[in-house]
């Protein structure tokens, strides 16, 4: 239950709930903001872990705290993030044949991976590094692309460009910005406007498909 409860506060407030576990574990935060990244990226059922408004917390900690070093952290996560999607990808890859068997898995449906690899087929790997900004579809991505007709060899290095980006980018503007005034007493905001515009192009796209029929 408690665990639950720190879940969903990380979800609320993950600034807060970072702040209590630093005061509370120390070091052991490393581990925690590891295991998050991890889970959210490796584990398709596991999608609605804060990613984004996790590593902007993460910076904001890091300037105005000073318990969280920067410059460990952020290869730490591009690792966590790397490893999750290798997992992510092969687990697809594993159980392509089954899933391409089936017309739903769960949440998945077999036409969600046709009209993504028809997405990876136009984008190439510019998909891949687009996914990792969108919350959802970067956990769903990597084990579509395993799932799918994309060879390894071509998504690993995306993958690694994308991991990098995305935690270097975030986690720099969260510890850049967290010495801002507004942004301290506005931190809920300013993760609500990361969220949405991190799924932003996931609406932009939504709206095109649905206009285009």
């Amino acid at each position: 239950m408690e665990i639950i409860n720190f879940v969903l506060q990380l979800l609320k407030d993950p600034l807060a709930a970072l702040s209590q576990f630093i005061a509370e574990h120390g070091t052991l935060t490393y581990a925690l903001l590891f295991l998050i990244v991890f889970v959210e990226t490796g584990l398709i059922v596991m999608p609605l872990l804060p990613g984004d408004s996790l590593l902007f917390a993460v910076g904001v900690l890091a300037s105005t705290t000073g318990k969280i070093e920067l410059t460990f952290v952020i290869p730490l996560l591009i690792a966590a993030a790397l490893l999750g999607d290798n997992v992510n990808y092969f687990v697809g890859k594993f159980f392509s044949d089954f899933i391409k068997s089936k017309e739903k898995i769960l949440f998945l449906k077999r036409s969600h991976i046709e009209e993504t690899e028809a997405f990876y087929e136009k984008h190439g790997g510019q998909a891949v590094i687009m996914a990792r900004f969108v919350p959802i579809v970067r956990t769903v991505a990597p084990f579509v692309a395993g799932a799918g007709s994309m060879t390894y060899s071509k998504y690993i290095t995306f993958c690694i460009l994308g991991a990098i980006l995305w935690v270097t980018g975030i986690t720099s503007l969260g510890y850049f910005l967290g010495t801002n005034d507004w942004v301290k007493h506005n931190f809920e905001k300013v993760v609500l406007g990361i969220v949405a515009v991190s799924v932003l192009p996931m609406i932009i796209g939504f709206a095109k498909a649905k206009f285009s029929k």
